[in-house]
């Protein structure tokens, strides 16, 4: 088999790393199980995970990106997906877009049955990025790389340019 081709079921799922892991009331909702399949298959511009999610649980907070546009493809389970102001019921083989935009374009899967819900989550890699997050009223701007960063903050809120000159 080349390094190229992995069959889903093959896909070993492990929690967020440490630095991702939630914390506090976050572990009561929040509880990913993540197969990272991108960089393990070489890809460079498109990133590949799998995502299982167990009764209750969300992968991450309700957020929208503006550079990197998401793809989700539903492999097993039910749930529902919150993308803006409307949840919708979402199934196995179900396809759902998410582009980069504006709070409009939020969205959040959620595992509302009684089993496992599993997903195939494939985005673009364009850095820089930046996240809002509307629950919250935070934002992130990442940089990727070996000198990257990933700064959160309240949204609405700044340094102004000339602060600390």
């Amino acid at each position: 088999m080349s390094n190229r081709i992995i069959n889903i079921d093959s896909v070993e799922l492990h929690p967020l790393p440490p630095e991702y892991a939630p914390t506090g009331d976050a572990t009561t909702r929040f509880a990913p199980q993540i197969g990272m399949l991108g960089r393990r298959l070489g890809a460079h511009k498109l990133g590949y995970n799998v995502i299982a999610l167990a009764p209750g649980m969300r992968a991450f907070p309700f957020h929208n990106h503006r550079v990197n546009e998401e793809m989700f493809f539903v492999l097993s389970g039910q749930g529902e997906v919150r993308i803006g102001d409307t949840l919708h019921p979402i199934r196995a083989g179900d396809v759902i877009a998410c582009p980069a935009g504006d709070t409009t374009t939020a969205h959040q899967i959620v595992n509302s049955s009684d089993q496992e819900l599993r997903y195939l989550a494939i985005s673009t890699q364009q850095s820089p990025e930046i996240c809002e997050y509307p629950d919250s009223n935070k934002y992130s701007a990442m940089v990727d790389g070996p000198d990257g960063f990933n700064a959160i903050g309240p949204g609405g809120k700044s340094a102004g340019y000339w602060d600390g000159e």
